[in-house]
């Protein structure tokens, strides 16, 4: 079986390659297509980050014993990218150009900094303190709707 890196680093590029592409669309403004490849990400995304929220957070908070740790700051940055997603739903739904894009560059530049994080420090935390059960956790994340 993959390791949790490999396995949640894939889905990172999965949704940037869905992000990418719905950011194309609206800089050609695309408005159909950007609207339903935004849509596509956005549900990329909230199930990338409730797989972390629901099963790897709590398993490597209680391994560890630390909540206060590298979890509580993925959370935050969940809540931001959040509410990011929600302000450039409106901007794709009012095909607002520069709205929209702006928005994009700035959850860009936090995803691209949060992944690099989880990547670089989170996951291979967890595939070492979770290695016992890291088999059980992938396969619970692959199933994970």
């Amino acid at each position: 079986m993959s390791t949790i890196l490999d396995f949640l680093g894939n889905d990172h590029r999965a949704c940037d390659d869905l992000f990418a592409s719905a950011e194309t669309a609206a800089a050609q403004k695309d408005w159909a297509r950007a609207r339903d490849l935004f849509e596509q990400f956005r549900t990329a995304l909230a199930h990338h980050l409730a797989m972390e929220e629901e099963l790897l957070f709590p398993a490597f908070e209680n391994r560890t014993g630390m909540s206060a740790g590298p979890t509580q700051v993925m959370r935050m940055e969940h809540e931001q990218m959040r509410s990011l997603l929600q302000n450039m739903a409106s901007a794709v739904e009012a095909a607002n150009h520069g709205g929209y894009l702006g928005l994009s560059e700035t959850l860009n530049m936090l995803m691209q900094q949060h992944n690099l994080k989880e990547e670089n420090m989170l996951y291979p935390m967890s595939d070492q303190v979770l290695s016992g059960e890291r088999d059980d956790l992938i396969r619970s994340m692959q199933t994970f709707s």
